[in-house]
């Protein structure tokens, strides 16, 4: 068996090169989310590039095992060395081949080493990254173990995600239902094949959602970003996009992922002339549903504590946050 390669990825062009090698890597990873995956992290890098792209890539033979899609930034007190897709990210982590994870992990933090940097960070880890078994020798570290909530409708024995929907939200959710219908006729497609009007769509029913309040995130190149990522996203069956029509208005949007035996709920704008109807739990209910039909079992809101994930059963889990640091580099 062939030795373990390192290579520090600094160039543009190289690290969209990996994308073949990538998508193998990143099926196989036991830890993997959407993202991880190249259809979420190289739009993300083309359109923020905020420092000197820095990925580690493991190679053995030909056959791409491991990856750390890392990149330099200064600042005042030194560079720091942070994961690529940092802050738009609800999740972080490192790939590895499985049966592989001790080596390549060695492999990554011997290369990371090598690169002049004051602090690594990485944060929003799950309870199953790979990043959690890396090992650094002699740098100071500090550990966070409930470093973000990302609240998950969880499994229960055998039961499915819709019978974990508490009966007082099923009794708001039928409501709602009728609301809408009241005001006119109802309609909830998928719009993956449509990403072009879809993110038009999300983009001006988020805004809606947030005018005056401040918080929301699609803003500036956030925008740029996802009309890049979601047709890659799409292509490769992880988007899951659906509109709620009522009458002749598009009055909500769901902007989630699926992979594997999980759905994430990523983001969502609704129309507040329509709060009465209650667009955007129409939506999440038509997304658990769809979900637990494509055999997911679990399904998570992602970060943040905002209440209305509670009242739809969800529980906290947490994510973890490694920080090293080191002198800075002359």
């Amino acid at each position: 068996m062939s030795a373990l390669r390192a290579e520090v990825i600094r160039d543009q062009g190289a690290f969209d090169d990996l994308e073949s090698h990538w998508w193998p890597l990143w099926s196989q990873s036991t830890s993997a989310t959407p993202f991880q995956s190249p259809a979420w992290l190289l739009p993300w890098w083309r359109t923020f590039s905020p420092g000197d792209l820095s990925a580690i890539a493991v190679w053995r033979g030909k056959d791409l095992v491991g990856l750390a899609p890392l990149y330099l930034e200064p600042h005042a007190s030194g560079w720091k060395l942070l994961p690529v897709g940092i802050s738009l990210s609800d999740y972080l982590d490192i790939l590895c081949t499985p049966g592989q994870e001790a080596a390549v992990s060695a492999a990554i933090a011997e290369a990371a080493l090598s690169l002049e940097w004051s602090q690594w960070i990485l944060p929003d880890l799950p309870a199953r990254a790979a990043s959690l078994s890396l090992a650094l020798p002699q740098v100071k570290e500090s550990r966070c173990a409930h470093h973000a909530a990302c609240p998950v409708l969880p499994p229960a024995g055998n039961e499915t995600l819709v019978s974990l929907i508490p009966a007082r939200r099923r009794r708001q959710l039928r409501r709602a239902q009728r609301a809408a219908q009241r005001r006119g006729r109802v309609a909830i497609a998928r719009y993956e094949a449509d990403p072009e009007t879809f993110v038009d769509q999300l983009v001006r029913l988020h805004d809606a959602r947030w005018a005056g309040r401040g918080g929301g995130v699609l803003v500036g190149s956030a925008i740029e970003f996802h009309r890049n990522a979601l047709p890659r996203l799409a292509a490769n069956g992880l988007a899951r996009c659906w509109l709620i029509e009522i009458g002749e208005a598009v009055v909500g949007a769901y902007y989630g992922f699926h992979h594997r035996d999980r759905a994430y709920a990523y983001l969502g704008g609704f129309d507040p002339a329509y709060a009465e109807e209650s667009p955007g739990a129409i939506l999440i209910g038509k997304a658990i549903v769809e979900a637990a039909r494509e055999g997911a079992r679990e399904f998570d809101f992602l970060r943040g504590r905002e209440s209305y994930k509670y009242g739809w059963g969800a529980v906290d889990r947490w994510t973890a946050q490694r920080v090293w640091t080191r002198g800075a580099p002359p």
